[in-house]
């Protein structure tokens, strides 16, 4: 199967992965060890976050690229622990994990947000309930501002590339990872994020860019299902469009009969899910290692 593009351009990011060696082995956090637990402050300048750090076991520089990962509208932990907990990291979800292990493999310090359970709601919500949702954790004024204190906590750490830190979300931390990139949103850090991955979002961002229109200070990659059942990728395309004709450096791939949440490991039964997964995956490594690794300090 191959995903339908707005930008064809944007395959050629997997055949740069290769040719850089993107797929050079690094051991980073084993399968089964707990990441370390941290605490540090949002930027809205009260909350206390919850992050959860992959570290890798050997690294490719004194001071490693970092990633900054943004849960969806279930937060961040397994549905077996949704009603009752515990909430902590031997309970985070598959794909969470999936995704912190492999950045921890490719040399890269990742930090998995937990946005909702400081602010009183570990389990998360269900499906369609956006407008059910408190402002307390809304994502489009709200949750970027946590992104920016993950990014400052990273800044922090002497095993980190204060520089080279990038930014991931899926589904409602994929609109919230949308909203910190936008130029308007780089008040919150003048340097900001070096590069954003956005899976599956809600596109309509609650009407904030309407007006203005939407576009970004660094590079976006998003990626959607065309089959999606909860967000819809016709917004994100007119979203994307519109962007670009902005001068926007924002790329979205669809993939065709992909759903929502493609990349969960348990979802992987599905064959357009394992296609897009795959894609998906080469593709988001291959630009976090054109933009955090090239000449990389050793």
């Amino acid at each position: 199967m191959q995903p339908l593009q707005y930008h064809a351009a944007a395959m050629l990011l997997v055949g740069a992965m290769i040719a850089v060696g993107a797929f050079a082995p690094v051991r980073g956090q084993a399968q089964g060890t707990l990441p370390a637990t941290v605490q540090f402050l949002s930027a809205d300048g009260t909350t206390t976050l919850t992050g959860f750090v992959y570290t890798p076991k050997d690294k490719r520089a004194e001071r490693a690229p970092a990633v900054v990962m943004m849960h969806g509208r279930a937060g961040p932990y397994s549905t077996n622990v949704k009603n009752g907990g515990p909430y902590n990291a031997s309970t985070l979800s598959k794909r969470h994990k999936m995704w912190g292990e492999s950045w921890s493999a490719l040399g890269y310090v990742a930090v998995l947000v937990d946005s909702f359970g400081p602010r009183g709601f570990p389990g998360g919500f269900g499906r369609h309930t956006i407008n059910e949702r408190p402002d307390a954790v809304n994502e489009v004024t709200v949750r970027p501002l946590d992104d920016y204190g993950a990014l400052a906590y990273l800044r922090s750490r002497s095993d980190v590339a204060p520089d080279r830190i990038a930014l991931q979300g899926w589904s409602n931390g994929g609109s919230a990872a949308l909203a910190a990139m936008a130029v308007d949103a780089q008040r919150a850090d003048p340097s900001g994020f070096r590069a954003a991955l956005v899976f599956y979002a809600g596109c309509g961002l609650r009407g904030h860019f309407d007006a203005q229109g939407y576009r970004p200070y660094a590079t976006v990659l998003a990626f959607h299902g065309t089959a999606d059942e909860e967000t819809s990728p016709r917004l994100c395309q007119k979203l994307v469009e519109r962007s670009r004709a902005l001068g926007g450096d924002i790329t979205l791939k669809l993939y065709r009969g992909a759903s929502h949440g493609f990349d969960d490991p348990g979802r992987q039964r599905v064959s357009a899910n394992r296609n897009a997964t795959a894609d998906a995956r080469a593709s988001s490594e291959a630009l976090f290692e054109r933009v955090l690794t090239a000449d990389l300090p050793r």
